[in-house]
């Protein structure tokens, strides 16, 4: 993240997340994520039984992610949120000035999805779907 506040307010009051705790990592962290001596702030964010964490690393900086990455590259490739209102959400993202990567598509009979890009270029699908993604 290049700035967290900025992450966090996104997440929160346009994609529905809720701000859970903030908290300053402990030595565990960089024993966990094999970067001893790290300092990192967390964040997590929560919606229906799933969290999404989010890390502000000062020490070390990471890395921004290169211009022209591409879905097609190895690594993460992009976060996929459902949505009621693809559509919806295209149009009040794109008023405060998100960037998308294409339009609302009907990808198959009742499905829904476009891509846009988050605070730091991170690359976010929302999905609609008439049926549920996975069965009970």
């Amino acid at each position: 993240m290049l700035d967290l506040d900025k992450c966090i307010e996104f997440y929160c009051n346009h994609l529905g997340f809720k701000l859970v705790r903030t908290m300053e990592g402990s030595e565990m962290v960089g024993k966990v994520v094999g970067m001893s001596g790290c300092k990192v702030t967390i964040a997590h964010l929560g919606m229906g039984t799933s969290v999404l964490e989010l890390f502000l690393y000062t020490d070390p900086v990471g890395e921004l992610i290169p211009p022209g990455r591409k879905q097609a590259d190895k690594g993460f490739s992009h976060l996929g949120l459902r949505s009621t209102d693809v559509r919806g959400m295209y149009s009040k993202l794109r008023k405060i000035g998100v960037e998308f990567i294409s339009e609302p598509i009907e990808f198959r009979s009742g499905v829904w999805l476009c891509y846009f890009y988050g605070p730091d270029r991170e690359v976010i699908e929302i999905r609609e779907s008439e049926r549920p993604l996975v069965e009970a």
